[in-house]
């Protein structure tokens, strides 16, 4: 178990298909005793209302403030939250860790199912994040995230060529991963 400094915790947003028992995301969730996994009613035909409505009901059910773990089509998912959201819930959240935001306006077919959540909102984030890109995502460019993480006011980080950063990768606990998170923690005086 790794322990975390501050008075915060943490909610897991998995993207489309939930994260599998050997995703990073499931491992952190063994890791941090401060974290919950945001729980969608369908996971593999998402629906943005009602992703978005269940982030806003777990910001607003934290005790405490939290930092926002999102992967993938959550990504998307925590930023359309961010433009929606009361000022009070804004201010709850303490900094969002973005990783692998898929592009939802990407015209290929293989996208359809997650173009509902689009467009992308390319306002400044509310809080502080961090943008975490592979070049070799096949849901989103290298240069479409480091735009991303531009528009939102966010720090970008380079993951190198970690694929989608999901399932697949089999990227365990990824200590890169904790880095860096690590150092959002710290941007955001956590």
């Amino acid at each position: 178990m790794i322990k975390v400094a501050g008075d915060f915790d943490f909610l897991v947003v998995p993207g489309r298909g939930n994260s599998k028992p050997d995703h990073w995301m499931s491992h952190w969730c063994r890791a941090f005793p401060n974290s919950s996994r945001v729980l969608q009613a369908d996971w593999d035909k998402p629906e943005p209302n009602d992703w978005i409505a269940r982030l806003d009901a777990a910001v607003a059910a934290a005790p405490r403030k939290v930092v926002i773990l999102a992967h993938s089509l959550s990504v998307a998912t925590t930023v359309k939250w961010a433009t929606q959201a009361t000022e009070s819930q804004r201010a709850k959240v303490l900094a969002a860790f973005l990783v692998a935001a898929t592009n939802v306006e990407d015209p290929d077919p293989s996208f359809d199912l997650v173009r509902p959540f689009s467009p992308m909102p390319l306002q400044p984030l509310p809080f502080p994040a961090l943008v975490v890109a592979s070049r070799t995502d096949p849901r989103v460019t290298f240069d479409k995230a480091r735009a991303f993480a531009t528009a939102w006011g966010a720090d970008f980080a380079d993951a190198g060529d970690l694929g989608h950063m999901g399932n697949e990768a089999k990227l365990g606990l990824w200590p890169d991963g904790l880095l860096l998170l690590g150092r959002l923690l710290g941007k955001a005086g956590a």
